[in-house]
């Protein structure tokens, strides 16, 4: 499974995107790891893992604390092993039927100008790619070109 990871970090007013590679990670703690090392002294760490068009998982920190999640999909667990590192905590390590619901966290991002209802809307939205639902997050952030640079080859 094909995967693009992008972090979107805050500090004080400034929003800045940087790739990131998740490859070899172990567990959820070495992903929290890799998101604090984009910028340890950023207010808000946020990382959008795009898998093959079909899940989408955010990830949040705040002040490089607390690990918060949200994932499209918990069938992302059973279809990848990065899916099953990601969403293990929120899925009890236990196989995920088939046409699963969202998981986590829906209201990560409502202090952003995304209500949960509106990210949960999204992410049921026929057509809507987990890019496509990166670059809205993006966009209300400011930090939609940036995001795009990044994801060119």
């Amino acid at each position: 499974m094909t995967y693009f990871a992008v972090a979107a970090v805050r500090t004080g007013t400034k929003w800045t995107a940087h790739e990131l590679d998740f490859d070899g990670v172990e567990d959820i703690d070495e992903v929290a790891d890799r998101l604090r090392d984009v910028a340890d002294d950023a207010d808000v760490s946020l990382a959008f893992v795009e898998a093959d068009d079909e899940y989408l998982t955010v990830l949040r920190l705040d002040d490089g604390e607390d690990l918060r999640l949200f994932s499209s999909d918990a069938e992302f667990a059973d279809s990848s092993r990065l899916g099953g590192i990601l969403l293990a905590d929120v899925t009890d390590g236990e196989p995920v039927e088939m046409d699963a619901d969202p998981v986590g966290e829906s209201d990560l991002l409502a202090d952003l100008g995304v209500s949960s209802d509106a990210l949960l809307a999204l992410c049921a939205k026929d057509g809507m790619l987990p890019s496509d639902v990166t670059a809205e997050v993006a966009s209300g952030l400011g930090i939609v070109d940036d995001i795009e640079e990044l994801r060119e080859p």
